[in-house]
């Protein structure tokens, strides 16, 4: 039975049904078995041309008007999917180079749904007869997807095909440095749970290998299987191991860089890509962010507005950690002064990308994407929409609050790229609270000033900003556990543990009710 040979998708079902955090031109539905239309798709997807990641064929579903799944779906006799399966094997042989895609039977609406999932290929492009199903000789064709078809690549396409093929993505390239042991278990659980992966349930059930496998993590020959560089950017605690300054660096000047700029405070965030955007963005939330409520004259209601947009500042956060160089040795710098927020990262945008676009600041498009796969990761976190929305979102939040628009830099060699987001004109704009924080006082405030990186995940030689992100956590939710504030903050559980077990001596915090069941409850200051 051929059927034994399928695996678990790294995704649910219902996402690639309803075309959510996947872009559309990603996922393909087919009422039936056409050998030929599917097998162009599937070489179209390897080819991948947009560097978008492959994408998604659904067999026995059919298209309603909307562009989604009809519902319920048409499915496929269980009887027949075995000989599908079977014809598929000699069909994978028929690409030039040789290619196999990745197969899952799916229950959905009480039927079997066959999912083929084609991953960019490594030895890009490929070729696939036009008509695979014929005996003898047939021409074979380079295909590549235009919009949601699949379509022959000729002339200057395929000479851009056979260009990008020389192209592997950073984040795709195998890196024999990153052994089994690097991969964090929880890390790896926790994305597997948020993106309801059936894989999450084999978790603990099977080699690790064979999961970091079906999650097409691993690459290179049989006999010398390597992790690729986005296992570590996604699922390792220290990625710095292995790309050196792979960190976010928050500097903060209360008086302005230009106007004080030996007053400042430092502080640097650890750990995988999610968490590293979780915890720049906990730390500005709780350190930062704050609603302003004005009570206007003849008019019932008030007007409201932050600082910052949160939603605006989380897209700069994870624009730049998702299109930095991680070859490079430069962090991501975000710099908070009382005019604006700037985000920093290297290299700048792609030099398709003209400068007019970047100067006007309204929709940047790059065929060229560094960490293509790590994107991928990010749109199934829903930590982002999908490929070059993510200027337009900055604009937008910016906008409903009522605050400036953003502005973009980069050099003429594009070694840089630089954000400003303003601060909302009707807000004060000192950073009072950052200057106060700037030397704290051990007899004041009762809490420990921890300068080790290493224990902590946070590197701050004058403040202790992890204290009060702690406290924030606390605060938002009085029965958040240790483990979920070291998830948010993108520390480790021996971290945080630490400072609160700090806070509870000095008499901050302290915790009513048992371990499981209780709370925590704040008592500096009352």
């Amino acid at each position: 039975m051929y059927i034994g040979f399928t695996m678990p998708m790294p995704v649910d079902i219902e996402t690639l049904l309803k075309k959510q955090r996947i872009e559309s031109e990603r996922i393909e539905f087919k009422k039936g078995w056409n050998p030929d239309s599917i097998y162009h798709s599937i070489c179209a997807f390897a080819n991948d041309f947009d560097n978008l990641g492959g994408g998604y064929i659904l067999v026995g579903v059919e298209q309603d008007e909307r562009g989604v799944a009809k519902r319920p779906v048409l499915g496929i006799e269980i009887e027949k999917i075995d000989g599908i399966l079977k014809d598929m094997v000699g069909y994978n042989n028929k690409f030039d180079p040789y290619y196999q895609p990745r197969t899952s039977v799916e229950i959905v609406d009480g039927k079997n749904v066959l999912v083929i999932w084609v991953t960019s290929g490594v030895n890009r492009p490929y070729a696939i007869p036009t008509d695979v199903t014929a005996k003898g000789k047939c021409e074979k064709a380079y295909y590549i997807r235009s919009g949601t078809s699949s379509v022959v690549a000729k002339g200057e396409f395929l000479d851009q095909l056979r260009d990008l093929a020389n192209r592997v993505p950073f984040d795709e390239r195998a890196n024999p440095k990153i052994s089994l042991s690097d991969i964090s278990m929880v890390l790896l659980r926790d994305y597997l749970a948020k993106v309801n992966s059936k894989l999450e349930k084999a978790l603990f059930t099977q080699p690790l290998e064979q999961t970091l496998e079906q999650m097409d993590l691993m690459t290179g020959p049989s006999e010398n299987r390597a992790l690729k560089n986005v296992a570590a950017m996604m699922f390792c605690e220290h990625p710095e191991k292995f790309f050196k300054y792979a960190q976010t660096d928050i500097v903060v000047f209360p008086e302005g860089r230009i106007k004080g700029p030996d007053n400042f405070s430092e502080t640097t965030i650890y750990g995988s890509v999610p968490q590293q955007i979780n915890g720049a963005l906990t730390y500005l939330k709780n350190t930062l962010i704050r609603e302003y409520v004005i009570k206007q004259e003849n008019v019932p209601e008030s007007l409201r507005f932050f600082n910052y947009p949160i939603r605006a500042l989380e897209e700069a956060i994870v624009n730049a950690l998702y299109h930095r160089d991680y070859q490079q040795y430069e962090p991501v710098e975000i710099s908070v002064e009382p005019e604006e927020i700037s985000i920093l990262n290297c290299p700048g945008p792609d030099r398709s990308i003209p400068g007019s676009a970047i100067e006007k600041g309204n929709y940047l498009k790059s065929r060229r994407y560094r960490n293509r796969r790590l994107g991928d990761f990010l749109k199934e976190l829903e930590l982002t929409e999908g490929r070059s929305t993510g200027i337009p979102t900055i604009q937008e939040k910016l906008a409903e609050n009522g605050s400036p628009r953003a502005t973009f830099e980069t050099t003429d060699d594009r070694l840089t790229f630089l954000i400003h987001i303003p601060v909302h004109p009707g807000c004060d704009n000192s950073l009072t609270g950052f200057s106060s924080l700037k030397e704290p006082s051990s007899e004041k405030n009762g809490l420990d000033s921890e300068k080790s990186s290493e224990k902590t995940g946070f590197s701050s030689e004058k403040t202790d900003n992890i204290n009060l992100a702690i406290l924030g956590l606390i605060s938002d939710n009085n029965r958040v556990s240790a483990s979920d504030m070291a998830i948010q903050l993108g520390v480790s559980s021996r971290a945080v543990e630490k400072r609160i077990r700090i806070l509870r001596e000095n008499g901050v915090i302290r915790r009513v009710g048992p371990d499981r069941g209780g709370y925590w409850e704040i008592v500096a200051g009352k």
